[in-house]
């Protein structure tokens, strides 16, 4: 892919989000939040959440690590694994096991109970581990879509060079371009998301080209980007730039993993706690009566 035009304007850095702090999310995912929709909603819409599990170690064991049964309501997960292996069951018949490239994403829409743990083969054989799961918000005409499960095997995401071959990237959901063709993820979405996971594999600057007047942020899972004004950005950090504008560049070090993530922002307003993101108290509250009364399934 050739850099993106010079000639088109540019995104600005508006800040850089560090880490909320280390948690377990049950017995299997040690995560870093590296951005929530309490602090961060209306900037970072439509993305809620970004959670960054690893990479760890485990040992090996006969014991089921990871999370058991619980709801979702109004929104989607998307699980990109990179090393170890997660296995997906839920009340709307979806399932399976997800391994290194793969990606589960996972529209809770009007409500799913679901389960996620360390596959059986892996977790038997111990190693390592890291997964990152995004949250991206519905519109409000599609919180109560029926859910559904996408699994997108690692031979479906379509994978390019850019930055002169110094780097590659696998487009997961939306578009990207190449010279004058498009190439698109295989994910289904219900407004228009890019998600698009670099690997870089040589030091250079990284200029990339996103759409105008949508969020855009860069996700530094590994390795550093140092940005124009000569500041860096380190492992777990996000770099939040202008909506308006095209064209963003970056300087990239070997080794460094980046997710780059563009959406059109819902301008809706958020209610969420816990398991459920709607736009109100009050469908927040029925989220939760309906749940006590297993009308979100088994």
């Amino acid at each position: 892919m050739p850099e993106a035009d010079p000639a088109l304007p540019e995104k600005s850095v508006i800040e850089v989000l560090h880490g909320l702090g280390r948690h377990w999310v049950g017995d299997g995912f040690p995560v870093q939040t590296l951005f929530a929709y309490p602090e961060r909603g209306p900037e970072l819409s439509p993305f809620l959440l970004l959670d960054h599990a690893g990479p760890h170690a485990f040992a090996p064991t006969t014991q089921r690590r990871g999370v058991g049964a619980h709801p979702h309501r109004g929104f989607e997960t998307v699980t990109l694994v990179f090393a170890g292996e997660v296995e997906h069951r839920d009340s709307a018949g979806g399932g399976g096991t997800i391994g290194p490239g793969d990606v589960q994403w996972m529209t809770a829409g009007a409500g799913i109970v679901h389960e996620e743990f360390h596959s059986p083969r892996f977790a038997a054989s111990g190693g390592n581990f890291e997964v990152a799961q995004l949250w991206v918000n519905l519109p409000a005409a599609r919180k109560r879509t029926p859910a559904r499960y996408q699994a997108i095997t690692a031979d479906r995401i379509p994978e390019r060079t850019l930055a002169e071959g110094r780097a590659r990237v696998r487009i997961v959901a939306g578009s990207f371009p190449v010279g004058s063709d498009i190439v698109q993820g295989p994910a289904e979405t219900h407004s228009p998301v890019n998600v698009w996971d670099v690997q870089v594999v040589e030091d250079g600057p990284l200029a990339l080209s996103l759409p105008d007047g949508q969020t855009a942020l860069l996700v530094v899972l590994s390795g550093s980007l140092t940005l124009s004004e000569g500041s860096v950005a380190a492992r777990d950090s996000s770099i939040r730039f202008t909506r308006e504008g095209v064209r963003l560049v970056v300087g990239a070090t070997h080794g460094t993993h980046v997710l780059v993530l563009a959406g059109a922002p819902l301008h809706e307003p958020i209610a969420g706690s816990g398991p459920f993101v709607m736009n109100t108290p009050d469908e927040l509250a029925q989220a939760y009566a309906d749940h006590r009364r297993g009308r979100l399934g088994h």
